[in-house]
């Protein structure tokens, strides 16, 4: 209840601006130091008797108040103005305004947005100065109350540069929180780009390496061939649109593309020659997530490209089982002839993203070989 009654007026106070919300607030301060029952209880160091409050007095309050106007957007002139007044307010021994906290306000602002060293050094003699002049003019205050007030005031700016520290921290985070989303969504544009092209663009060249051969002795077939080049091209423009589509903002979903489409990829890459097998076990959930959906598809996908490039005309079997809690899928292809049975293991920049796409929703991810071939599986929650 109470958040809900302060929420429009915090919203309403910051929408001012830094300029307007100092204004008021010395304004405030300004009608207080001389509100009855404030005018006597404000900083009294000199401990003087007191003389009479008038224009000189008045004017004296005032400018402990109203510089605090510009207390962030012009500290520095703000502190000058501000301790000017409240030294020689106390030299003339005027009462002593509930305006005089202006001081501790200002040396607070200086603390928090004023970085010049010689400032302690200046503020140090300036007091040093002013306590001598008092002592000099008979003011009954002990050496004991000046280092008093004066800790008060190392305190004031310790908390304006305290607070500095806070708010430069709290930056320093949101830039490295920024820094790590633009360096995320450069590794995901990279995954969705090479997933895209990748595939389509190896199947393109397997095809069209198959038709010149085929030109010659099988006319019609190579035909074929060329159509299927065609088919390919298209499908990765309508991809790479889609992804760009993302990108810009034009859509709001991800590519839309499921294990639904699994039959399709692999009619696809057995277009290009590819001999697949493809088995499934289960029925898919109508509430498998969508980033499983796509990162079972991505498995496959990744698979059978690696499958065309490594071991191109080599059986390759794709196996996908839902179970009631995961999906397993794997995807295993004959080790082609004169093919090491550990080079290349678990490498490059599509296994990588694939580890990367599966670890983000849960799921793990291995690539291994065995005595026929490589195998790649993962093994995703569908909860």
């Amino acid at each position: 209840m109470v958040r809900r009654a302060v929420d429009p007026v915090l919203t309403w106070w910051r929408a001012l601006g830094i300029l307007t919300q100092d204004g008021i607030f010395a304004l405030v301060l300004a009608a207080l130091a001389f509100a009855p029952g404030l005018i006597d209880n404000g900083t009294d160091l000199a401990e003087f008797p007191h003389r009479p409050l008038d224009a000189l007095g008045i004017a004296l309050g005032l400018a402990q108040c109203l510089p605090l106007v510009l207390r962030r957007t012009a500290p520095l002139p703000c502190l000058a103005l501000v301790v000017a007044a409240f030294v020689t307010d106390q030299l003339l021994a005027y009462p002593p305004g509930f305006g005089s906290e202006g001081l501790l306000v200002v040396l607070y602002t200086a603390g928090a947005y004023l970085t010049a060293r010689w400032l302690l050094v200046a503020g140090l003699a300036v007091y040093v100065a002013f306590c001598v002049v008092l002592h000099g003019m008979g003011s009954p205050e002990q050496p004991a109350q000046y280092v008093t007030f004066f800790l008060m005031t190392v305190v004031c700016w310790a908390a304006g540069r305290w607070m500095r520290s806070w708010r430069a921290g709290v930056e320093a985070r949101r830039v490295h929180s920024a820094e790590l989303a633009v360096a995320e969504e450069r590794a995901r544009i990279a995954r969705e780009l090479h997933d895209v092209v990748t595939h389509h663009v190896t199947a393109m060249v397997v095809q069209s390496d198959a038709a010149q051969f085929l030109i010659p002795t099988a006319p019609d077939r190579a035909v074929d061939g060329l159509v299927a080049i065609g088919d390919t091209g298209r499908r990765a423009l309508a991809e790479l649109r889609t992804l760009l589509d993302v990108l810009d903002g034009a859509r709001s979903t991800p590519v839309s593309t499921s294990t639904d489409t699994i039959d399709e990829l692999v009619d696809q890459v057995r277009s290009a020659g590819q001999p697949v097998e493809f088995t499934q076990r289960g029925d898919r959930p109508s509430d498998t997530p969508d980033g499983v959906a796509l990162a079972v598809y991505r498995v496959v996908q990744e698979a059978l490209t690696n499958a065309v490039k490594h071991a191109p005309g080599h059986r390759t079997v794709v196996r996908l089982h839902y179970a009631e809690d995961d999906i397993t899928v794997s995807v295993h292809n004959d080790l082609a002839a004169g093919r090491s049975r550990t080079a290349d293991l678990g490498g490059g920049r599509g296994l990588t993203g694939l580890r990367a796409r599966v670890a983000a929703v849960g799921g793990s991810l291995s690539a291994s070989r065995d005595a026929d071939g490589f195998e790649v599986r993962a093994c995703l929650p569908l909860r």
